[in-house]
C-alpha cells in the first residue's frame, strides 16, 4: 500500500466524520429551537443574566 493511498483515505475519513458531527450538531439545534420549554440563553436580550448558562 501506497502512503499516497493512506494519506488520501484518512483525509476521506476525516472529512466524513466532521460532515456527520456537523450534521448532529445541527438537527440538535433545530430540535432545541423548536422546543418552547429550553431555557433561554444568558446572553439573550429575555434571558437570565444571572443564571447558570445552559447553552455551554
Amino acid at each position: 500500500m501506497d502512503w499516497t493511498v493512506l494519506t488520501g483515505a484518512l483525509a476521506f475519513f476525516t472529512l466524513g466524520v466532521v460532515v456527520i458531527l456537523a450534521i448532529v450538531s445541527k438537527q440538535k439545534t433545530d430540535a432545541r429551537k423548536k422546543d418552547p420549554n429550553a431555557p433561554k440563553s444568558t446572553l439573550a436580550k429575555d434571558g437570565d443574566p444571572h443564571g447558570d448558562p445552559k447553552d455551554t
